[in-house]
């Protein structure tokens, strides 16, 4: 139980507050654009595109190393436009909307507490505490399910009362269910569409 709540926390997550982190000037399209940019190789940003948007984002890439030559103002205007149109390109890889570039230390908590699992390579810590909250919120909505259910016979108001906790609950589990389908079918989305760019 406590696996399906943790892949179902995890995959709302991973739509919702991992794309704006994306956005971010530390996040981590920047952070590789910054470095690509840099180092001169696109590698890096190339990574977090479709191979659809690939030769664009290369193109403009390529425009924005030969801007920074022209000076520190040209540089700083080139590398904020490339930040713009790489993040542009990511986010509507992954149909959301682009919104502008959010400032640094603007991503979730959790978000935060995430990276830092990747960096340390260990998840333990974060996944007890996403299961736990996971878990004592099922429980706790579904306990008020319950003593709701006691009385909802006696009045209209009760019955109301009783239907609001009952749907609650269950939009909030329906949510982690359709959260860990939905993780999966976009996994699975993700190797048939690596198995066409092969042929």
């Amino acid at each position: 139980m406590k696996k399906i709540m943790l892949g179902g926390v995890l995959a709302v997550v991973a739509v919702s507050g991992a794309a704006a982190h994306c956005d971010s000037l530390d996040g981590p399209v920047v952070v590789a654009a910054r470095a690509a940019l840099e180092s001169g190789n696109p590698d890096g940003v190339l990574a977090w595109v479709r191979a659809d948007d690939e030769a664009a984002i290369h193109e403009a890439f390529l425009k924005a190393r030969v801007v920074r030559k022209l000076g520190p103002k040209a540089a700083g205007l080139a590398d904020t436009w490339f930040f713009e149109t790489l993040v542009r390109v990511h986010r509507a890889g992954e149909g959301a909307p682009y919104t502008g570039l959010k400032p640094a230390g603007s991503a979730e908590e959790i978000v935060k507490k995430l990276d830092a699992s990747i960096e340390k390579g260990g998840i333990k810590e974060v996944a007890e505490m996403i299961s736990g909250h996971a878990e004592h919120s099922i429980y706790e909505k579904f306990e008020k399910v319950m003593e709701l259910k006691k009385t909802a016979g006696q009045s209209v108001g009760n019955g109301r009362a009783y239907v609001a906790a009952y749907v609650e609950f269950m939009h909030y589990v329906e949510g982690v269910k359709n959260a860990v389908h939905g993780a999966a079918h976009h996994a699975e989305a993700q190797k048939e569409e690596k198995a066409e760019h092969k042929h």
